[in-house]
């Protein structure tokens, strides 16, 4: 297996150590520490993985839905929010939406 069939918060075999998939190209180590791991690795998944599922798309978030669902928590929180903090939760919410442009 690749890592790019891996999700994030995997964990895999590689050269006898065991990692856990932190990035596109990199993993932290059980030992400590970060290293990336070559496109031409193969590695041996730990976990139940199931590639041919995320590569069908059922594991993604749909973005609309998500942006829906987060508007909504954010109406909520500005509601509830203490006029004294609205501008930090304003400040979240655009750093937030900054992902997804």
């Amino acid at each position: 297996m690749k890592l790019q069939h891996l999700a994030i918060g995997d964990r895999f075999e590689y050269e006898g150590k065991i990692f856990v998939k932190t990035g596109p190209l990199t993993a932290s180590s059980d030992q400590g520490g970060q290293q990336i791991i070559p496109r031409y690795a193969v590695l041996k998944p730990l976990d139940q993985v199931q590639p041919e599922s995320r590569a069908g798309g059922r594991d993604r978030l749909n973005k609309a839905a998500v942006l829906a669902a987060f508007d909504r928590f954010y109406r909520t929180s500005e509601r509830l929010c203490d006029p004294a903090a609205q501008a930090e939760l304003a400040r979240a919410r655009k750093e937030f939406l900054a992902i997804f442009e």
